[in-house]
Protein backbone atom coordinates (compact mmCIF):
# COMPACT_ATOMS: atom_id res chain seq x y z
CA UNK A 1 0.00 0.00 0.00
CA UNK A 2 1.36 3.68 -0.88
CA UNK A 3 1.81 5.99 1.90
CA UNK A 4 1.51 9.59 1.47
CA UNK A 5 2.82 12.26 3.67
CA UNK A 6 0.30 14.75 5.27
CA UNK A 7 1.81 17.08 2.66
CA UNK A 8 1.36 15.53 0.01
CA UNK A 9 -2.30 14.33 0.74
CA UNK A 10 -3.33 17.22 0.25
CA UNK A 11 -2.44 17.07 -3.26
CA UNK A 12 -4.15 13.84 -3.53
CA UNK A 13 -7.25 15.36 -2.36
CA UNK A 14 -7.74 17.94 -4.98
CA UNK A 15 -9.27 14.55 -7.11
CA UNK A 16 -10.93 14.22 -10.34
CA UNK A 17 -10.98 17.92 -10.47
CA UNK A 18 -7.15 18.60 -9.90
CA UNK A 19 -7.10 16.25 -12.57
CA UNK A 20 -9.23 18.39 -14.69
CA UNK A 21 -7.18 21.03 -14.47
CA UNK A 22 -3.54 19.77 -14.10
CA UNK A 23 -2.68 19.60 -17.56
CA UNK A 24 -3.02 23.47 -18.34
CA UNK A 25 -1.16 24.49 -15.26
CA UNK A 26 2.04 21.70 -16.05
CA UNK A 27 1.86 22.96 -19.26
CA UNK A 28 2.24 26.76 -18.30
CA UNK A 29 5.14 25.25 -15.86
CA UNK A 30 7.08 23.31 -18.35
CA UNK A 31 6.62 26.15 -20.92
CA UNK A 32 8.56 28.32 -18.93
CA UNK A 33 12.41 25.95 -18.64
CA UNK A 34 15.18 27.75 -17.07
CA UNK A 35 18.51 27.33 -18.11
CA UNK A 36 22.01 27.69 -16.82
CA UNK A 37 25.26 27.82 -17.54
CA UNK A 38 27.45 24.37 -16.98
CA UNK A 39 29.89 24.17 -14.88
CA UNK A 40 33.61 25.58 -15.63
CA UNK A 41 35.68 22.54 -14.82
CA UNK A 42 34.25 19.09 -14.76
CA UNK A 43 35.53 16.00 -13.93
CA UNK A 44 37.83 14.62 -17.13
CA UNK A 45 36.27 11.96 -19.38
CA UNK A 46 39.78 10.36 -20.45
CA UNK A 47 41.12 9.51 -16.88
CA UNK A 48 41.82 5.73 -16.49
CA UNK A 49 39.08 5.11 -14.89
CA UNK A 50 36.10 6.74 -16.74
CA UNK A 51 35.07 3.03 -17.95
CA UNK A 52 33.81 2.56 -14.64
CA UNK A 53 30.78 3.65 -13.36
CA UNK A 54 30.86 6.62 -11.15
CA UNK A 55 27.76 7.51 -8.72
CA UNK A 56 26.56 10.65 -6.80
CA UNK A 57 23.93 11.50 -4.49
CA UNK A 58 21.51 14.34 -4.67
CA UNK A 59 18.68 15.83 -2.60
CA UNK A 60 16.03 18.36 -3.70
CA UNK A 61 12.60 17.77 -2.59
CA UNK A 62 10.87 14.85 -2.79
CA UNK A 63 12.71 11.99 -4.24
CA UNK A 64 9.78 11.06 -6.62
CA UNK A 65 10.61 13.82 -8.86
CA UNK A 66 14.72 13.60 -8.47
CA UNK A 67 14.54 10.03 -9.57
CA UNK A 68 12.30 10.40 -12.40
CA UNK A 69 13.85 13.28 -14.19
CA UNK A 70 17.16 11.43 -13.83
CA UNK A 71 15.54 7.82 -15.29
CA UNK A 72 15.19 9.76 -18.19
CA UNK A 73 18.43 10.82 -18.70
CA UNK A 74 21.04 9.17 -21.13
CA UNK A 75 24.09 7.79 -19.60
CA UNK A 76 22.56 7.18 -16.34
CA UNK A 77 22.53 3.81 -15.37
CA UNK A 78 20.26 3.76 -12.50
CA UNK A 79 18.57 6.15 -10.13
CA UNK A 80 17.66 4.73 -6.67
CA UNK A 81 15.37 6.92 -4.30
CA UNK A 82 16.33 6.61 -0.69
CA UNK A 83 17.67 7.96 2.42
CA UNK A 84 21.14 10.52 3.02
CA UNK A 85 22.54 12.44 6.17
CA UNK A 86 21.55 10.17 8.97
CA UNK A 87 22.20 7.09 10.24
CA UNK A 88 21.30 3.54 9.29
CA UNK A 89 18.42 2.61 11.85
CA UNK A 90 17.15 5.69 11.14
CA UNK A 91 16.39 5.32 7.27
CA UNK A 92 12.64 4.70 7.27
CA UNK A 93 10.34 6.88 5.35
CA UNK A 94 7.80 6.99 8.36
CA UNK A 95 11.01 8.14 10.57
CA UNK A 96 12.51 10.65 7.96
CA UNK A 97 9.22 12.41 7.46
CA UNK A 98 9.61 13.70 11.11
CA UNK A 99 12.38 15.98 9.80
CA UNK A 100 14.22 14.84 13.15
CA UNK A 101 16.57 12.25 11.47
CA UNK A 102 19.46 14.39 9.75
CA UNK A 103 18.22 12.08 6.39
CA UNK A 104 17.16 14.15 3.12
CA UNK A 105 15.19 12.06 0.50
CA UNK A 106 17.89 11.67 -1.99
CA UNK A 107 18.54 9.86 -4.68
CA UNK A 108 21.74 7.79 -5.85
CA UNK A 109 22.69 8.07 -9.52
CA UNK A 110 24.91 6.10 -11.17
CA UNK A 111 26.53 7.27 -14.57
CA UNK A 112 28.49 5.92 -17.44
CA UNK A 113 31.35 8.96 -17.37
CA UNK A 114 31.82 8.17 -20.92
CA UNK A 115 27.89 8.93 -21.83
CA UNK A 116 27.66 11.89 -19.61
CA UNK A 117 30.02 13.73 -16.79
CA UNK A 118 29.12 14.88 -13.54
CA UNK A 119 28.57 18.44 -14.66
CA UNK A 120 26.01 17.72 -16.73
CA UNK A 121 24.01 15.86 -13.53
CA UNK A 122 24.39 19.20 -12.10
CA UNK A 123 23.77 21.13 -14.60
CA UNK A 124 20.43 19.24 -15.01
CA UNK A 125 20.16 19.20 -11.02
CA UNK A 126 20.09 23.08 -10.47
CA UNK A 127 17.95 23.65 -13.34
CA UNK A 128 15.11 20.99 -13.83
CA UNK A 129 15.18 18.85 -10.83
CA UNK A 130 14.96 21.37 -8.40
CA UNK A 131 14.80 25.54 -6.93
CA UNK A 132 18.35 25.26 -5.13
CA UNK A 133 17.15 28.80 -3.63
CA UNK A 134 14.33 27.11 -1.18
CA UNK A 135 15.74 26.25 2.40
CA UNK A 136 14.68 22.97 4.07
CA UNK A 137 11.91 22.75 1.35
CA UNK A 138 10.57 22.22 -2.10
CA UNK A 139 7.43 23.56 -3.16
CA UNK A 140 4.66 21.88 -0.97
CA UNK A 141 6.98 19.89 0.93
CA UNK A 142 8.86 21.45 3.93
CA UNK A 143 11.37 20.29 6.52
CA UNK A 144 14.89 19.00 6.17
CA UNK A 145 14.24 16.21 4.87
CA UNK A 146 13.72 17.88 2.09
CA UNK A 147 17.02 20.19 1.81
CA UNK A 148 18.88 20.53 -1.71
CA UNK A 149 22.39 18.55 -0.61
CA UNK A 150 24.99 16.90 -2.43
CA UNK A 151 26.15 14.76 -1.04
CA UNK A 152 30.08 13.67 -2.13
CA UNK A 153 32.72 11.00 -1.54
CA UNK A 154 35.27 12.42 -3.28
CA UNK A 155 37.37 15.79 -2.85
CA UNK A 156 37.42 16.02 -6.51
CA UNK A 157 33.32 15.92 -6.56
CA UNK A 158 33.29 18.33 -3.74
CA UNK A 159 35.46 20.81 -5.70
CA UNK A 160 33.59 20.34 -8.56
CA UNK A 161 29.90 21.49 -6.84
CA UNK A 162 31.41 23.92 -4.56
CA UNK A 163 32.95 25.70 -7.42
CA UNK A 164 29.90 25.47 -9.54
CA UNK A 165 27.66 26.98 -6.78
CA UNK A 166 29.84 30.02 -6.45
CA UNK A 167 29.59 30.41 -10.10
CA UNK A 168 26.17 30.09 -10.18
CA UNK A 169 25.92 32.98 -7.39
CA UNK A 170 28.62 35.41 -9.00
CA UNK A 171 26.61 35.14 -12.19
CA UNK A 172 23.37 35.58 -10.16
CA UNK A 173 21.20 33.49 -11.77
CA UNK A 174 18.71 33.47 -9.35
CA UNK A 175 17.36 36.02 -7.32
CA UNK A 176 18.64 35.05 -4.25
CA UNK A 177 21.70 32.72 -2.95
CA UNK A 178 21.69 29.07 -3.95
CA UNK A 179 21.37 27.47 -0.60
CA UNK A 180 22.49 23.89 -1.38
CA UNK A 181 24.41 21.97 1.16
CA UNK A 182 27.75 20.03 -0.16
CA UNK A 183 27.88 17.00 2.42
CA UNK A 184 29.68 13.73 3.10
CA UNK A 185 28.43 10.78 1.88
CA UNK A 186 28.27 9.11 5.01
CA UNK A 187 25.75 6.37 4.13
CA UNK A 188 22.76 5.85 1.23
CA UNK A 189 20.13 3.48 1.75
CA UNK A 190 17.57 3.03 -0.15
CA UNK A 191 13.89 3.69 0.01
CA UNK A 192 11.46 0.78 0.16
CA UNK A 193 9.90 -0.85 -2.72
CA UNK A 194 6.80 1.39 -2.97
CA UNK A 195 8.62 4.61 -3.34
CA UNK A 196 10.75 3.39 -6.21
CA UNK A 197 10.03 4.40 -9.93
CA UNK A 198 7.28 5.94 -8.62
CA UNK A 199 6.68 9.12 -11.31
CA UNK A 200 6.30 6.22 -13.78
CA UNK A 201 4.05 4.20 -12.16
CA UNK A 202 1.72 6.78 -10.80
CA UNK A 203 1.82 9.67 -13.91
CA UNK A 204 -1.97 11.18 -13.15
CA UNK A 205 -1.40 11.12 -9.73
CA UNK A 206 -1.91 14.59 -8.60
CA UNK A 207 1.02 15.37 -6.78
CA UNK A 208 3.22 13.57 -9.51
CA UNK A 209 1.27 15.34 -12.72
CA UNK A 210 1.60 18.92 -10.73
CA UNK A 211 5.45 18.85 -9.41
CA UNK A 212 7.04 16.46 -10.79
CA UNK A 213 5.83 15.84 -14.29
CA UNK A 214 6.95 19.38 -15.49
CA UNK A 215 10.06 18.58 -14.08
CA UNK A 216 10.57 15.94 -16.80
CA UNK A 217 9.55 17.47 -19.67
CA UNK A 218 11.66 20.48 -19.02
CA UNK A 219 14.74 18.12 -19.37
CA UNK A 220 13.52 16.78 -22.36
CA UNK A 221 12.97 20.76 -23.87
CA UNK A 222 16.16 21.89 -22.27
CA UNK A 223 18.68 18.80 -22.32
CA UNK A 224 17.34 17.37 -25.70
CA UNK A 225 20.07 15.53 -26.40
CA UNK A 226 20.12 14.18 -22.68
CA UNK A 227 16.88 13.04 -22.88
CA UNK A 228 15.33 9.28 -23.26
CA UNK A 229 11.94 8.55 -23.41
CA UNK A 230 12.21 4.99 -22.41
CA UNK A 231 13.44 5.70 -18.60
CA UNK A 232 15.64 3.22 -17.07
CA UNK A 233 13.91 1.40 -13.88
CA UNK A 234 14.78 0.54 -10.70
CA UNK A 235 11.98 -3.07 -11.28
CA UNK A 236 13.57 -3.72 -14.43
CA UNK A 237 17.13 -3.86 -12.82
CA UNK A 238 16.42 -6.06 -10.39
CA UNK A 239 14.41 -8.45 -12.65
CA UNK A 240 17.50 -9.35 -14.81
CA UNK A 241 19.46 -9.72 -11.45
Amino acid sequence: MTILKPNRIAFAAFGALALATLAGVSSRASAEPFIIPPPKTDVATNTATSSEPRSIVLAGGCFWGVQGVYQHTKGVLQAVSGYAGGSADSARYDTVSTGSTGHAESVKITYDPKQINLGKILQIYFSVVHDPTQLNRQGPDSGTQYRSAIFTSQPEEQKIAKDYIAELNAAKIYKRPIVTKIEPMNGFYPAENYHQDYLTLHPYQPYIAFNDIPKVDNLKKLFAADYRDKPVLVRDAKATN
